[in-house]
């Protein structure tokens, strides 16, 4: 397994900034009000799981052998993947916390970026998942690739939901929140693509893809990006979980344009309407889909009703999608949240990411399928 980073947080650094806040998560809501220290927030190391998915390895954290501490990523969420186009994975994670300057308007005593890149080549999952770089901000720290101004009830965050490679330019969909709601509520302000130029380095947001959170375009605040037959296929929901999911397609060229979106009613496609894109599925919270050639199937991973990680399986993209089967039980890790698919799973082999609030850190989980 890989280190990332050359300036390590010493012990005695650490240790200081574990004092300043040891706090009990609050229940999958604010990712500001947990301590991202492992062992000092009531866990610590992988879980056992005994049901359909087992625990491979820390991706983040400082119990990670990435030790991603060393490039200040000490706590983080989400972890959503795509394939680059010229055979790399980039990951994307939400929320991160460090050490340095505190937000002290979020409630939070951390130095916190909203988004973060990092990179990997790695094609074997079986002994966890490689970083080979990461995007670094001047002083060698993990980057916010996307600013955002943390301010509560402007915007306190902008976090990605999707990310997908058209020709040689990445697509980042993020959410800007606006606040932080009771747990696995949050509201924001709209939704839109951020553009790489440079495999994910350097971002510059696109204005026009804003879609507002409300009327028919609230149903995508969240994304999840398929591609298939020349098209992107966006799988949205309202902002929070135990959601409706939607589906909207557009031809991978025009990703950037919003008038060229298509919507799915329930029995055909409809243009520029998104009021018209009738539920696929529900309670669902942030979403994963990718096609597995082995089982000629479309997957998709979520959390449900009672936050268990779920798998629906579809012939189509558009559904039908079938009756969830549990991945990891939310009896065995209640702070277990945002299931994304590795690019590179193959055959019966479904690795995936997903957040252990507690611990405020990323997983690598196997299931078979």
């Amino acid at each position: 397994m890989s280190r990332v980073g050359s300036r390590a947080l010493t012990v005695a650094t650490v240790a200081v900034a574990a004092s300043l806040l040891v706090t009990a998560p609050n229940a999958l809501a604010n990712p500001n009000a947990v301590n991202p220290i492992a062992g000092l927030n009531g866990t610590f190391g992988l879980p056992q799981l005994h049901g359909r998915a087992q625990a491979v390895a820390q991706v983040t954290g400082m119990s990670s052998p990435n030790n991603t501490q060393n490039v200040n990523m000490i706590g983080t969420d989400l972890g959503i993947m795509w394939d680059n186009g010229r055979g790399e994975v980039l990951t994307a994670f939400g929320d991160t916390a460090g050490l340095g300057v505190p937000n002290l308007l979020q409630g939070s005593l951390w130095s916190w970026r909203s988004n973060a890149i990092v990179r990997s080549n790695d094609r074997n999952l079986a002994d966890g998942m490689n970083f080979d770089s990461v995007v670094l901000d001047p002083l060698g720290q993990t980057k916010e690739v996307v600013p955002s101004p943390k301010i509560p009830f402007v915007e306190i965050s902008r976090i990605p939901t999707a990310g997908v490679a058209v020709g040689d330019s990445q697509y980042l969909n993020l959410m800007s929140v606006k606040n932080w709601g009771p747990a696995g509520t949050w509201e924001t302000n709209f939704s839109g693509l951020a553009v790489s130029n440079d495999n994910g380095e350097n971002w510059a947001a696109l204005p026009d893809t804003q879609r507002p959170s409300v009327g028919g375009d609230r149903n995508f605040q969240q994304s999840a990006y398929l591609k298939d037959g020349g098209y992107v296929y966006q799988y949205g929901t309202p902002p929070g979980r135990f959601n409706l999911g939607h589906i909207a397609r557009v031809k991978e060229q025009d990703i950037a344009k919003l008038g060229e979106y298509e919507y799915w009613t329930g029995q055909d496609w409809k243009k520029g309407d998104p009021a018209a894109a009738a539920p696929i599925v529900d309670g669902v919270g942030e979403l994963s889909v990718a096609y597995n050639a082995t089982l000629g199937q479309y997957l998709m991973v979520t959390t449900d009703n009672a936050n268990s990680i779920v798998l629906r399986r579809s012939p189509s993209p558009v559904g039908p999608w079938s009756p969830p089967e549990v991945l990891v039980d939310t009896r065995e890790v209640s702070s277990i949240y945002a299931p994304y698919i590795h690019p590179y799973s193959t055959g019966r082999d479904l690795y995936f990411l997903a957040t252990v609030y507690q611990n405020y850190n990323v997983l690598l989980l196997r299931a078979t399928l």
